[in-house]
């Protein structure tokens, strides 16, 4: 699936060295086409009054979009 370039996302996998978890949202900045494999995206993660607190590329395999029957909640950010 390609996603639009500033959709907000979900990651599925936890990504401790940048301080990201499963279920954290994130906005795609840039989309890295391969032509054999999948494809990545580069996203940016904002803290709860929106500053940047990381940006990391993944595998088109580490998101999905947000359905409307999810619920947004708020988590502590872990110490670098």
């Amino acid at each position: 699936m390609k996603y639009k370039l500033f959709a907000e996302i979900v990651l599925l996998n936890d990504f401790p060295e940048k301080r990201l978890k499963k279920g954290d949202i994130a906005t795609i900045i840039d989309y890295h086409p391969v032509a054999t494999g999948k494809d990545g995206y580069t996203l940016e993660a904002f803290n709860a009054l929106g500053d940047t607190i990381s940006i990391v590329t993944v595998s088109e395999s580490d998101i999905e979009p947000l359905q409307k029957n999810e619920i947004l909640s708020v988590r502590k950010l872990s110490a670098a």
